[in-house]
């Protein structure tokens, strides 16, 4: 099986050690290309010079909403120029956060819909963080139009997966599905069209039930194919391909 990790902060400080063998076991576990998303202006570097060191690994650059503090919006401005000199396959982490509360939501919507702006300018996919923010993303995104992209750690409800679908828009799941006591989310995992759905680890973070409190990493993708190919009661082997050739549908994978 060939799998795509659709959201891996790979250029993350706890895979300095051992960002090499991280990559060399996603490989072994069948997964052999990562999108990994930026999270602010000041380590784009890091992560084009992570995704120069292996053919697998395809850099989405942008500004995290809950990096808020250390955006400018000359960043904005930035990130167009460095899209244009990079031609990277995504824009993103991008996106709203609700939940935590000290994030301006003002500020958020601002570099937001910058990005959302941008992603219609290049024709490129975004990658959105929407934690508790769901229903907020879907008017930014019905406000700029003619973007597509992926809410990526997907925890919306069904109604807003079918809003999503008819924008273009997928719908990633990573470790969270794997927890049995996520009821809501496994049960849309179950139910949601197999050509929506893209598989991620968000790894360092995110880890699935079996590695709870440890690393999370790319080649734990597997567990998480595993769950949702139980829920929904199909060949593991045929949700593998049917995400992967979603992931390279919406980023272009070579």
């Amino acid at each position: 099986m060939r799998l795509v990790d659709s959201h891996c902060h790979l250029d993350a400080a706890e895979f300095d050690r051992d960002r090499k063998d991280v990559v060399e076991r996603a490989r072994a576990a069948g997964v052999d290309r990562q999108i990994v998303p930026a999270v602010d202006a000041a380590g784009w570097p890091k992560l084009r010079d992570a995704c120069r060191a292996d053919d697998g690994l395809f850099p989405a650059y942008g500004l995290h909403p809950i990096c808020l503090a250390s955006h400018r919006p000359q960043h904005l401005d930035e990130l167009r120029q460095w899209i244009r000199r990079k031609r990277p396959l995504a824009i993103g982490e991008c996106g709203l956060d609700f939940y935590l509360e000290d994030l301006d939501r003002d500020a958020q919507q601002f570099y937001f819909r910058g990005q959302l702006e941008i992603a219609r300018e290049f024709d490129l996919p975004l990658v959105v963080h929407a934690r508790r923010a769901v229903e907020a993303v879907i008017v930014a995104v019905k406000a700029v139009g003619a973007v597509r992209g992926v809410i990526h750690s997907f925890a919306g409800s069904p109604e807003q997966a079918r809003q999503l679908a008819k924008l273009d828009f997928m719908i990633g799941l990573g470790g969270p599905v794997t927890y049995p006591r996520a009821n809501r989310l496994r049960k849309l995992a179950a139910s949601v069209p197999i050509e929506q759905l893209l598989l991620e680890t968000d790894a360092p973070d995110q880890p699935d039930a079996e590695h709870r409190g440890q690393r999370n990493e790319p080649a734990c993708i597997v567990n998480v194919l595993h769950a949702i190919a139980q829920l929904r009661d199909e060949d593991p082997a045929d949700v593998a391909a049917a995400t992967t050739r979603n992931a390279e549908r919406l980023f272009g994978l070579p």
